[in-house]
């Protein structure tokens, strides 16, 4: 197996991001009193992560690579930092439910159910932790994979794709 330090750091600095993320938005109430607002505004997490993504590609590029990286290079590293992400999602999802903000699965159920969105056993059975385990897994490796298609082609070295 090839080195993998580079995207094992990428991936607990995603990790880290997503932590930190996680504290701004229930700073911000969008767990509590602005909840109503949470499902748009966290989508805005896309720029930090695809950030991450970019700045982790480089990296590789940079000093792993002796500054050239081809599209199936950036791929796999993206693909790694992806394997591993989706590795670290799930302790990353219980730090975020049960010590930053371990009151969200009670507020977004209350919220749905008054709201008239779901039942209080559909609620229930969507907004607890594993159904965010899950969720959270799954969400790592499609983003991950479109992800890193797209940074990998905007990262990777263009003198290698012309002739020599």
């Amino acid at each position: 197996m090839k080195n993998l330090k580079t995207e094992i750091k990428w991936a607990i600095l995603f990790s880290l991001v997503m932590i930190a993320w996680m504290v701004l938005e229930k700073s911000l109430g969008w767990h509590d009193e602005k909840i109503a607002d949470h499902a748009k505004l966290t989508s805005f997490f896309a720029i930090p992560a695809i950030a991450v993504y970019v700045f982790a590609l480089m990296d590789k590029k940079k000093n792993d690579l002796g500054g050239f990286m081809s599209y199936k290079q950036g791929l796999a590293t993206g693909l790694w930092i992806t394997l591993f992400v989706a590795i670290l999602s799930p302790l990353v999802q219980f730090i975020i439910s049960q010590w930053i903000t371990p009151d969200y699965f009670a507020n977004v159920i209350a919220y749905s159910v008054s709201t008239g969105e779901l039942t209080q056993e559909k609620a229930e059975s969507y907004f607890n932790l594993k159904s965010y385990i899950i969720q959270s897994l799954i969400g790592a490796v499609l983003m991950g994979v479109i992800t890193s298609l797209i940074v990998a082609f905007f990262v990777r070295s263009k003198s290698i794709l012309k002739p020599s």
